[in-house]
């Protein structure tokens, strides 16, 4: 009879900070290289005699992902020394967090197929990334921008049961830290080792415990979890191999994981004190204002948003994204409806974005300009259409929305009689357009119509227009 198992699974899940300079020195954070080395600096690349200087925003970005997953926040905080050599770790040691880590004791509550699920973390700290190999033919280059840049590691208990649970929470966090303005979470900044291991059902003793190491893919992820799980069982109901703890790393193209080297302990890192850094303390007053400024939970504000009339699909875009949620949030707070604010959000600009190869995180409409739009729409001053030609020129070449209408006849309000002088301007001047439509050519109305908008400046209201041509051409 085969034996049933379970799978126990506990995660380190290191976040590259949205920080403008690295954790030690004043060098551009992720984002600031364009090329190989281009933001390095004596400090971040190991020159002897270089001493670091701490980054206090990287400080209230570790405390306020530790507010989000419900931590104690130590108020006494410390750094360390691990010891270690490899090519892309320019002093031999990395400057981390041990003995007196930033935030402790957290908790997080997840809803998967099988119900809701409470993850404790262990410990958030704070630490410095290290550089990047690049590979190709005989040589190895090693890139130091990446250097010194401040991550958080979040280390949970190991309270997963199934690659569905860790991919949940992967996603909780994601939204959480990108909703918050923590990390971007996206280009290697958000990535993860998976300690798993394998026991009998019922059974409270942990199994022997590998550690898959530094992958950023969810769907990696997803395949090693599923793949190391059915090697272990394999192994204890088959005795295909010897199970022993050691670090492994996920082939995408086999699907397999393979040994790297037996797994460290704390004395294999010689950990200690470092005395370049002095104990950071985080007083009242200071944690107070970090509270302040903590953005709603992701969970809270997607029912802010359900409630508004917007849907889950954009509620998705919108708490996944920062920038986007925080222009929602300040255009309604200018009287603008939540639901009416998105749709020009994510529709409008997100339209205008994409024709010019954009995303969200080159949009530089501000939320003033976007409500004086939306306003001027809802007021009957302009038309949708006009109102579209304002936003393309704000989110364009930042023009002020109120000028711009008035210096484009764009709030000239037309009666029908204004109408019916253009389209019949229209017609006279399209006298083959006027015989296609008679010979049955709908598209030729579609032509009139354009021309009618054109001469118009897109002021005139498109449903009037349309009805009075219609009426217009089934008189000729």
């Amino acid at each position: 009879m085969i034996m049933k198992y379970e799978i126990v699974i506990g995660l380190e899940t290191h976040v590259e900070l949205s920080t403008e300079s690295k954790i030690f020195c004043s060098c551009g954070g992720h984002s600031a290289a364009n090329e190989p080395n281009d933001c390095v600096c004596p400090a971040c690349c190991g020159m002897p005699g270089m001493l670091p200087v701490m980054n206090k925003r990287v400080v209230e970005l570790a405390v306020t992902a530790g507010l989000m997953l419900n931590c104690n926040i130590n108020r006494y905080t410390t750094f360390d020394k691990k010891n270690y050599y490899y090519p892309d770790l320019p002093c031999a040691y990395q400057i981390t967090q041990l003995n007196h880590p930033i935030c402790t004791d957290g908790c997080v509550t997840l809803k998967t197929s099988e119900g809701a699920r409470d993850i404790r973390i262990k410990q958030i700290h704070m630490e410095e990334d290290a550089g990047k190999l690049v590979h190709g033919g005989n040589s190895s280059f090693v890139d130091f921008n990446r250097t010194s840049v401040p991550l958080i590691e979040i280390v949970t208990q190991p309270d997963f049961r199934s690659a569905e649970e860790v991919l949940t929470y992967l996603n909780k966090l994601k939204s959480m830290f990108r909703s918050g303005g923590i990390s971007e979470c996206e280009e290697g900044a958000m990535r993860c080792d998976v300690n798993i291991s394998v026991r009998p059902e019922g059974s409270e003793e942990f199994g022997v415990r590998t550690e898959i190491k530094n992958m950023s893919s969810f769907e990696a992820i997803d395949k090693a979890i599923r793949y190391e799980a059915q090697r272990h069982m394999d192994a204890l109901e088959f005795e295909t191999e010897e199970l022993v703890q050691e670090t492994r790393r996920f082939d995408d193209v086999s699907g397999k994981t393979f040994a790297m080297r037996n797994k460290e302990t704390e004395a294999d890192y010689r950990y200690f004190p470092d005395a370049n850094l002095m104990p950071i303390i985080i007083d009242d007053e200071w944690l107070e204002k970090i509270k302040a400024a903590k953005p709603a939970a992701v969970d809270e504000k997607a029912e802010m948003y359900r409630e508004a009339g917007i849907s889950d699909k954009e509620i998705d875009v919108l708490i996944s994204n920062n920038k986007i949620s925080k222009l929602l949030d300040d255009t309604v707070a200018t009287g603008i409806s939540a639901k009416d604010a998105a749709a020009w959000i994510l529709t409008d600009c997100a339209g205008i974005l994409r024709k010019d190869g954009k995303s969200f995180n080159d949009l530089a409409v501000t939320a003033d300009k976007l409500s004086a739009i939306i306003k001027a729409v809802e007021s009957g001053d302009i038309n949708r259409n006009a109102g579209k030609k304002v936003l393309i020129a704000v989110v364009e070449s930042d023009v002020d929305p109120v000028a711009y209408i008035k210096e484009n006849g764009l709030d000239k309000k037309f009666d029908s009689s204004a109408i019916d002088g253009v389209i019949d301007t229209v017609i006279a001047n399209n006298p083959q357009a006027i015989e296609d439509f008679k010979n049955g050519k709908t598209k030729a109305a579609q032509a009139l119509f354009g021309a009618c908008m054109r001469e118009l400046k897109g002021a005139g209201d498109p449903a009037v227009i349309k009805e009075l041509l219609d009426k217009k051409l089934a008189q000729q």
